[in-house]
């Protein structure tokens, strides 16, 4: 196939798989493995802070990482516009700014936990990271560029370019342009206070609040503003609530709701489960959801609920931290937690199955030894 532009579609096609091979029930593959290594997970650990650092945050890239020079770097808005755009970094810098705190969680999250078990990226549970992310708002520019009445998407192109499915692409993605004039998406050249980080999209990339990390295109170079849906490869084969190769699935759009747990005591090397001593022990972590603010975690202690305290967070699509005292007894136990928002969904006690690994927000057991 040829290489992706913005407007060139590729059709879903019956057997044609965002992911190299039927599920496994087998080990882990060495291109597994090879993910693994290129993109990381957040520490548990990191669950102590409001904000993650940059090096703690989660990561996920398709492709390779582009080499970017700033200096020579533009952004461009075309298509269903009165007005087209081309604007470098200084232009951006100029133009108003916000500054919003947002939880970002890979859509795979929990991949890993499926069986049979999708083959990508082999996510547990700690693909997330909250971070204060700076630049224009994406509402301000498409109004400067003024959208046309019959326009339907914006899509959203990276500099980063690779093969996936046997179509060579950039990374792109789309939102509807109700969606994308939202007063808080915004165009971010700054993370936590500091220009962007290579790795996270320098020189500006794009943060969907409330939306899974794939709508979140990275190393930004062209926004387009089309007429009729956007059918790339992210958008048409990936990122699909499926349930085998053929199914046309669902989009996976808004993070689900989901909590974490900063597992008590100290981890074994290998194995991870943990070790603590007995007597009173305070149980923290933190909740979130795309969909609706976070209305309730409950703790389970070897089955038995009880509610944890929330805190408020530092914005509507930032986690939320919550805490639950403890008096931890000798013996082996598990800790759970469970989180609800305000629109009714709760995290499932049982993983549910897709073909891509999408989505699966089944709660966290930490397995403990009490000394």
């Amino acid at each position: 196939m040829s290489r992706h532009t913005p407007g060139v579609l590729h059709r879903r096609l019956p057997g044609v798989s965002a992911h190299p091979g039927e599920p496994s029930d087998g080990p882990l593959t060495v291109e597994e493995l090879q993910l693994a290594a290129r993109n990381h997970s957040m520490p548990l650990e990191g669950l102590r802070q409001d904000t993650t650092p940059p090096g703690l945050h989660y990561l996920l890239n398709h492709f390779d990482i582009p080499f970017i020079d700033a200096d020579h770097w533009h952004l461009r808005v075309s298509g269903a516009v009165q007005r087209s755009l081309e604007l470098n970094l200084r232009a951006l810098r100029r133009a108003p700014s916000i500054s919003v705190p947002v939880t970002l969680e890979c859509a795979g999250n929990g991949r890993s936990l499926l069986r049979p078990r999708p083959v990508s990226q082999p996510w547990v549970l700690e693909a997330v990271g909250t971070a204060t992310w700076a630049g224009v708002p994406l509402a301000y520019l498409l109004e400067q560029a003024g959208v046309n009445e019959n326009a339907v998407e914006v899509v959203f192109t990276g500099a980063d370019e690779g093969l996936q499915g046997g179509v060579r692409q950039q990374y792109a993605r789309s939102l509807p342009v109700a969606e994308a004039l939202r007063r808080d998406i915004v165009l971010a050249y700054r993370m936590n206070g500091a220009d962007l980080p290579p790795q996270h999209g320098y020189p500006l990339r794009l943060v969907v609040p409330g939306w899974y990390g794939m709508a979140s295109v990275k190393w930004l170079s062209a926004i387009k503003v089309v007429t009729k849906p956007f059918e790339g490869y992210q958008q048409a084969v990936a990122y699909r609530y499926q349930q085998n190769a053929d199914d046309a699935g669902a989009p996976v759009t808004r993070i689900r709701v989901r909590s974490l747990m900063l597992p008590p005591g100290v981890p074994d090397f290998f194995t991870r489960r943990r070790v603590l001593a007995a007597g009173p022990v305070m149980l923290t972590g933190r909740a979130w959801s795309g969909r609706a603010a976070v209305a309730r975690v409950d703790v389970g202690i070897d089955g038995k609920w009880a509610p944890a305290h929330l805190e408020h967070p530092a914005g509507p699509f930032a986690w939320c931290a919550w805490s639950m005292p403890w008096v931890a007894d000798p013996g082996e136990h598990e800790l759970t937690c469970r989180a609800a928002d305000a629109s009714g969904a709760v995290q499932p006690l049982a993983t549910v199955w897709n073909y891509q690994g999408m989505g699966n927000n089944v709660v966290q057991r930490i397995r403990v030894t009490v000394e």
